[in-house]
């Protein structure tokens, strides 16, 4: 059982609710119109613009006095002095969305807003997945809703895992991931589901070992590679931002998962609000410490073949 929080009730209806807005729409071509972009620099299509105006209806109905971010809106404040801040992403995993695919989710946390809050400061996180329903709920402190099921799996070769090409230049990033993709292909498996909520939760339900993204440290580590990231992006750079992890990384520290950088950091002191590159992410999650530790000396490694290899000629 989830502990009680003064914004448990808020965080998780607003989510079911965006499920409901969304669900219809799930997989159908309007969808996929583009409506601009948004406030991380990523397409906003369709699905995108209905999620978002939906969560703004609900909030002005229901807690006009809560701030809120967004990724397409960016930071809302209302009038006075909020003390509660949502970090909401409507849609993570649009693309899935658009395809009418099971891995989209809707990702909804709660921080107090105190100065800068970081995402140590997250207190309650719910992740809800558009096409089945199924929820995670987590309390700072006060456990998960449902009860975790992590992996034992402590070995690179076997273990199930995921990450994402969306935004991110293939051939640095195979580069950088080959030995782990390489090494799992056969007695396990690799996976690109296309939302980093739905990849997360993944550990929780022990469906998957661990989530690997290491796109902001290939940034910091291998200077050339920011140019190829602005290509793709079509210039700006999309790796995960915190409205991407703010409420799946309580939901897994709850779980009692691992949740790190790529550098093997914890991401606790990291600023909560913003989307660009300054505020990016890299992200390890594995469902124990040792299989976290093999993970983290690979990365090491394909940074090294990265530098090695030098920028596409």
């Amino acid at each position: 059982m989830v502990s009680d929080h003064p914004l448990r009730s808020l965080v998780s209806e607003l989510a079911l609710d965006l499920r409901e807005e969304v669900l219809p729409a799930l997989g159908h071509a309007e969808g996929r119109e583009h409506a601009g972009d948004g406030a991380g620099g990523d397409v906003t299509f369709a699905i995108d613009e209905q999620a978002e105006s939906r969560m703004e209806q609900f909030l002005a109905e229901r807690a006009p006095d809560v701030a809120f971010y967004s990724e397409d809106r960016g930071m809302v404040v209302p009038g006075g002095e909020p003390r509660w801040v949502l970090v909401v992403d409507p849609i993570d995993g649009t693309r899935p969305a658009m395809a009418g695919l099971e891995s989209a989710c809707v990702s909804v946390a709660a921080a107090r807003l105190d100065g800068e809050p970081a995402m140590s400061d997250v207190e309650v996180g719910c992740v809800v997945e558009i096409k089945s329903g199924a929820s995670f709920l987590a309390v700072r402190g006060g456990g998960v809703d449902p009860a975790p099921r992590l992996s034992s799996a402590t070995i690179l070769e076997r273990m199930l895992w995921t990450y994402g090409f969306r935004g991110r230049p293939a051939i640095p990033l195979a580069i950088v991931l080959e030995e782990l993709i390489d090494g799992s292909s056969v007695a396990g498996g690799t996976f690109d589901l296309g939302s980093a909520t739905f990849d997360m939760t993944r550990l929780v339900t022990g469906q998957l070992d661990a989530y690997v993204e290491p796109g902001p440290r290939m940034i910091d580590e291998v200077e050339w590679t920011e140019e190829a990231f602005r290509r793709v992006g079509r210039g700006a750079i999309l790796n995960n931002s915190p409205y991407d992890l703010a409420a799946a990384a309580l939901i897994l520290d709850e779980a009692g998962a691992v949740v790190t950088d790529a550098y093997g950091a914890p991401l606790g002191d990291r600023l909560l609000l913003g989307s660009g590159h300054e505020f990016q992410m890299s992200c390890v999650c594995a469902a124990n410490a040792e299989l976290h530790r093999a993970i983290i000396a690979a990365l090491d490694s394909g940074i090294e073949r990265l530098r090695a290899a030098g920028p596409p000629r």
